[in-house]
């Protein structure tokens, strides 16, 4: 047991004296020490429950004989994050929450970990540091939230982003939107659409490393509780058999997790969180492979923000492990990866009878919603490198376009031009200077996309940045652009009136302007110099790498 390092012989009688101090008893230092790391906090919808689920988690641990020792990790609400300076810190978090993972983890010598996370950056910060130290672990998440609904209308958050737009439309008044407000998030858990959060809980599970049922269980459900003590019990057998998590995590899980990720329609962030998940155990994958497994894997599933369904209803239809049941119909997925279930994902689907409860929310994938994944991956001499786009959310008519530029420097401007009624049919937004090293810190940017669709413009304007945007974004929103205008991408080099060509179909994103033209500008060209006041974004900024390979640190 690695806990032998701070448990065991003579001179470690100081070590004891101090876990005495914590009210252990010496049966329970004797014990298997389960480290339960809780992202708990009282600003976090997601999180307000996560001592419940910890509690429960401890429980688990105890009946199956081992002693729990809970620790903190922080997390970072998106919502509450945007739009405004505090959104530079949300990337930036998924770093540090892996670092003190790893930090308390190994000063801390546990046996086997729990990990409880449920927001954006809180799952793949998770998902690395248990790649990373490789003890026996489970993930737990808190579980999704349940959609508001008033007179039989279904809301969630960005059904109030994008009320702000209807209400600048004269479609909507301020009295209105308030009253959405109250009502659209009606309690804890994880926002309800296939946003960032609920994206990375449901690949959790596809990948292996979370029990089936994490991704969709309603947070506020009493089976939530009842998977939590399960997860607290599993990760005792898992240790008992020595499983670890790089056990798990082979390509073929990697596989799994893209094919997932693709037929659900998940955030584009995904795009930015697997590779550096991934990274962890060794398993390089670029921007490429996403397409290719696009190419092959049909869309069955359109969640909030694509569709007017929610995580409720995918949990109804069967969750994940029916996605996954639909998925093995045409054999686009690895049924002999290891979970932590102790078994394989195929003795997983056997042992629920995984089926398909609800064909209007699960596509058959005989009659999907489309022949591709949920995401793109587009290429040319906008983006050499590579930008996202949810196709699975764009309006046929956004599918091949060309668009004219309206360059803007920052999220602030160009949210001020589309709430100033200054966007118009047939624009390009260039939201630049907003990557991982020129943000710093790659901002989601869902206010401007959800104005866009609140003012009635999401058929008819696309958003290009080298920032980010939120897994409830819709529309034309192409993030990602790598390399980003701070390196001397492309995209530095745009000028308003310019003509950008989109070819989601042929995954292209083209610059039109001539070689000659492009050299001109960029004789005299100086990056955009930010001032930056917080240490943390300065090393930030220095440290972090593109976008292209998951926004890690070099």
């Amino acid at each position: 047991m690695r806990s032998k390092k701070m448990t065991h012989g003579l001179e470690k009688a100081p070590h004891r004296s101090l876990l005495y101090a914590l009210g252990l008893t010496r049966e329970e230092i004797a014990r298997p020490l389960v480290g339960v790391v809780n992202a708990a906090n009282e600003i976090v919808p997601g999180h307000i429950h996560l001592d419940t689920i910890a509690e429960a988690v401890k429980a688990g641990v105890r009946h199956a004989g081992g002693t729990p020792i809970e620790f903190p990790a922080i997390g970072v609400c998106d919502g509450l994050a945007m739009n405004h300076e505090g959104m530079r810190f949300s990337l930036p978090s998924r770093e540090i929450i892996a670092d003190s993972i790893e930090i308390m983890a190994t000063a801390h010598p546990f046996d086997a970990l729990v990990f409880i996370p449920n927001c954006d950056k809180s799952v793949p910060g998770m998902l690395m540091a248990m790649l990373r130290m490789n003890v026996p672990s489970v993930m737990i998440s808190g579980g999704p939230m349940l959609a508001g609904e008033k007179s039989g209308v279904r809301s969630d958050l960005i059904t109030v982003f994008e009320g702000v737009g209807r209400v600048k439309q004269g479609n909507m008044t301020e009295a209105e939107l308030e009253d959405l407000s109250e009502g659209a998030c009606p309690g804890c858990g994880s926002c309800a659409g296939m946003f960032t959060a609920n994206s990375m809980n449901c690949l959790s599970e596809t990948i292996g490393l979370a029990l089936p049922g994490n991704g969709t269980t309603p947070a506020t459900t009493a089976a939530r509780i009842r998977l939590a003590k399960k997860a607290g019990m599993k990760v005792m057998e898992l240790l008992e058999r020595d499983i670890k998590p790089r056990d798990i995590v082979t390509e073929k899980a990697v596989a799994n997790a893209m094919a997932v990720d693709m037929a659900l329609g998940c955030s584009t962030n995904t795009v930015l969180h697997l590779p550096a998940v991934f990274r962890e155990a060794g398993l390089d994958i670029d921007l490429d492979m996403f397409n290719e497994v696009s190419r092959r894997t049909p869309n069955l599933c359109k969640l909030s923000p694509a569709g007017d369904q929610h995580i409720q209803d995918l949990h109804r239809a069967g969750g994940i492990p029916a996605v996954m049941a639909e998925l093995r119909k045409k054999d686009r997925i690895n049924l002999d990866v290891m979970t932590v279930t102790g078994k394989t994902v195929g003795e997983n689907l056997s042992d629920l009878k995984a089926a398909n409860l609800d064909p209007t929310v699960i596509k058959p994938i005989e009659a999907p919603y489309s022949q591709e994944g949920g995401i793109a991956i587009l290429r040319g001499s906008l983006a050499p490198d590579g930008a996202v786009v949810k196709q699975s959310a764009v309006a046929p008519e956004m599918m091949v376009r060309t668009a004219t530029a309206r360059v803007f420097e920052s999220e602030e401007s160009a949210f001020e031009a589309i709430m100033g009624q200054k966007i118009n049919k047939g624009d390009a937004i260039i939201i630049r200077y907003e990557g991982p090293k020129g943000g710093p810190g790659m901002r989601e940017m869902l206010s401007p996309t959800a104005a866009i669709a609140g003012i009635g413009l999401g058929a008819d304007v696309a958003l290009i940045t080298d920032g980010r945007f939120s897994g409830g974004t819709r529309g034309a929103a192409i993030g990602h652009v790598s390399p980003e205008a701070a390196d001397g991408g492309p995209i530095a080099f745009v000028q308003e009136g310019d003509q950008i060509e989109i070819n989601i179909p042929e995954r292209k994103l083209n610059l039109l302007v001539d070689e000659a033209t492009l050299a001109e500008r960029k004789k005299n060209w100086k990056p955009v110099q930010k001032e930056i006041t917080s240490p943390l974004l300065r090393r930030y900024s220095r440290m972090v790498s593109s976008a292209a390979s998951g926004a890690v640190f070099k």
